[in-house]
């Protein structure tokens, strides 16, 4: 369930450092290692960063693994997924 803070994808739709809401004249910035937290400004960014580093990179290997391990659609070439 989200919150009306939410978008429908799960992403914080407010800065994740000054908890700021994302309007029309306020652009939130994604994370763009784990692509899940929003910032307002790179000093709400930097700020936020010591706090938000260990999640981020879990959730950013998370997303990397699934890239990378993701079974490809049916090509007709064999069961392989490396083929």
């Amino acid at each position: 369930m989200s919150t009306n803070l939410e978008s429908e994808n799960g992403l914080m739709m407010y800065c994740a450092s000054c908890g700021i809401a994302g309007a029309d004249d306020i652009n939130l910035r994604t994370c763009t290692a784990c692509k899940f937290v929003r910032y307002c400004s790179v000093k709400c960014q930097k700020e936020h960063r010591p706090k938000h580093k260990r999640e981020c990179k879990r959730r950013a290997a998370e997303i990397r693994d699934e890239l990378l391990f993701k079974q490809p659609e049916s090509s007709g070439l064999g069961d392989c997924p490396i083929c």
